[in-house]
């Protein structure tokens, strides 16, 4: 065998800064896959959900007459209501799956929080009047603004201040706040609800895990609200803490710069 036979091949390896710019641009093209396929699936999956809860609410009002026995108006109502609750559904999985697969758009700005706080209150007004909560706003005269995307800081308040009064007694107050320190904006979200073990809050900050045992809770819901505001917040440079203790109710800080 000659001495040329016996060499061994080396295979080629590319370069480091190489092998970074490839891996860099396969995250770009899965990362713009990824966005696609959500907003497919945003589409596919809302548009026929706003058609059942428009049809259902042109149902149970009775807009073009009656519908005959008043268990059919009754009927309407529940698909109504539930049609609401599957839309938050998708749209919480929908968030989730955007922030973990690094697909999320920001367009950081000012955001007063006045502005955002009246928007979610809107939001929540049927969840208010159906729940009788109350929400009690300190200072809503005054409130600071953040640096915050804006359709991000919407959902952040309303998951919170959904959980809050999804947790509250019939009757109960949410109370709402905002300071500033060190160049950070509190916004502080308290209820009155049963509250839960110190040793439960990392788990309730994880997908899909909810405050209660899944055979034995009272509350509907896929578990989502909480870990899309932590996504959220840290996506902003913010933070969100959970402050907790059985019979205490809950308590959320959720940090962001101050505009």
């Amino acid at each position: 065998m000659t001495r040329a036979a016996r060499q061994t091949v080396v295979p080629f390896e590319p370069p480091a800064t190489v092998r970074e710019d490839v891996a860099a641009e396969r995250r770009a093209v899965f990362d713009e896959q990824k966005k696609s396929f959500l907003r497919m699936v945003s589409h596919e999956l809302r548009t026929p959900l706003n058609a059942v809860i428009g049809f259902s609410e042109i149902l149970s009002c009775e807009l073009y007459g009656p519908l005959g026995a008043p268990q059919y108006r009754e009927y309407a109502e529940h698909i109504r209501a539930s049609g609401h609750k599957l839309l938050t559904i998708v749209n919480q999985v929908l968030e989730i799956a955007r922030l973990e697969g690094h697909a999320a758009d920001m367009d950081m700005g000012s955001e007063p929080l006045d502005h955002a706080l009246e928007d979610t209150l809107e939001q929540l007004s049927v969840d208010l009047r159906e729940s009788g909560v109350s929400i009690d706003i300190a200072d809503d005269t005054a409130l600071p603004s953040v640096m915050a995307d804006g359709r991000g800081l919407r959902t952040m308040l309303f998951n919170l201040l959904q959980n809050a009064v999804t947790w509250s007694p019939p009757g109960g107050v949410v109370s709402v706040s905002a300071t500033e320190r060190a160049g950070m904006i509190d916004i502080v979200v308290s209820d009155s609800g049963p509250g839960v073990d110190p040793a439960d809050i990392p788990r309730l900050l994880k997908p899909f895990e909810q405050g209660q045992c899944a055979l034995t809770r009272k509350t509907n819901g896929a578990g989502l609200g909480l870990p899309i505001v932590e996504a959220l917040s840290g996506a902003m440079g913010g933070a969100l803490t959970l402050v907790s203790a059985r019979g205490e109710g809950l308590t959320a800080r959720l940090s962001l710069p101050a505009a």
